[in-house]
């Protein structure tokens, strides 16, 4: 079978797939931390960015917010929270929608949402198509990869066979010419010897979110490269990654469904589609630059001098803002920011702000 194939059966197999036997994979107890879980400062951040976006999109009567790969629901809480608190305007307009591949975990957001407050902001059924936001944070990285190899000179895919009780890699011709296109396309070519992964679903899923869009903004937030970096000459090994207790696991192959799989994003790829499917770029800039701008520090500030903050909460708060603009550790994750119908001009706030960077 493709690497991608074997990809969504060990990610999404319903009862035995690597999200469906746990709900708490992306926490501390888990294999992996997102940003959303390590402080709800981050989705506080991405409200200002959503009120910013209801308000440019000419402040419509309902505001969707659309997130693919809800997980356990900390980033639509914090974020309706924010909305909740400092945009109250804003936050009766918005309505939210989930996308999860899994129905129970859908129900674990509901669940999460309820508790919290919003459930009347939650919608019960498909919303179809909207003026709003697509929210896809650390949602591409996990779609499913073809892994390719340049062999003596010529493109081979690595399959995945089954042998002596083990799964084992096997290359072979590739299965799909859209394989050798996308690489034309990004107009790059592979080392001899090197290794690198192809999402094609990243096409569909853009359609997907086109289609869905009447108007308003994908925000999308990733591990991601333009293509130039991504297959470039550092990269020899490819980009994919297995994780399992917060650590690297040596074998993409090994534990089938007990180990997160994921794989930078093409931004080039991305950027391409988007165009195709009459979405503006509007910007693509750093996480760190992006909640940044958007005031994560005044935030971590103004929750310093509240009344109610205890100095145990707001160290960790720190802590948390510390690695959300390290450009090391999360602050180093690329933000794209596609529009349908929306001003391209000025920036919008979180894509208007700039880092100084050391002289070279």
């Amino acid at each position: 079978m493709t690497f991608a194939r074997f990809m969504e059966l060990a990610l999404y197999e319903r009862e035995h797939g690597y999200y469906s036997t746990r709900a708490d994979r992306g926490s501390r107890t888990g294999d992996f931390l997102t940003a959303p879980e390590i402080h709800p400062i981050f989705g506080w951040t991405l409200a200002v960015q959503a009120a910013e976006m209801w308000e440019r999109a000419g402040r419509p009567a309902e505001f969707v917010l659309r997130e693919y790969g809800a997980g356990s629901g900390a980033l639509a809480e914090a974020l309706l929270t924010g909305l909740q608190d400092r945009f109250p305007e804003v936050y009766k307009r918005v309505l939210y929608e989930p996308i999860e591949v899994l129905p129970a975990r859908l129900a674990t957001v509901a669940r999460r949402l309820e508790a919290a407050g919003h459930a009347d902001r939650v919608v019960s059924e498909p919303a179809g198509p909207a003026v709003g936001c697509v929210l896809a944070n650390e949602f591409l990285d996990a779609l499913p990869v073809h892994r390719v190899a340049l062999r003596d000179g010529r493109l081979v895919e690595l399959l995945v066979d089954w042998r002596n009780g083990t799964f084992e890699e096997l290359a072979r011709e590739p299965s799909s010419g859209k394989l050798t296109r996308r690489l034309a396309d990004d107009e790059v070519q592979l080392g001899e010897g090197q290794e690198a992964e192809i999402c094609l679903e990243l096409d569909g899923w853009v359609a997907e979110v086109s289609a869905r869009l009447i108007r308003g903004y994908v925000l999308v937030i990733d591990y991601g490269h333009p293509a130039s970096e991504l297959y470039g000459a550092r990269r020899m090994r490819g980009s994919l990654l297995a994780y399992r207790r917060h650590q690297l696991a040596d074998d993409p192959l090994a534990a089938g469904g007990e180990q997160d799989l994921t794989a930078h994003v093409d931004l080039t790829a991305l950027e391409r589609a988007a165009e195709r499917e009459g979405l503006a770029v509007l910007g693509r800039t750093s996480q760190a630059e992006f909640i940044a701008g958007l005031g994560a520090g005044e935030l971590l500030a103004s929750l310093g001098r509240h009344a109610t903050t205890r100095p145990e909460d707001y160290l960790t708060a720190r802590s948390a803002v510390a690695r959300l603009l390290d450009p090391r550790l999360l602050g180093g994750f690329a933000v794209v920011v596609l529009g349908r119908g929306v001003p391209t001009e000025p920036p919008l706030r979180g894509l208007g702000f700039r880092m100084e960077r050391p002289a070279p």
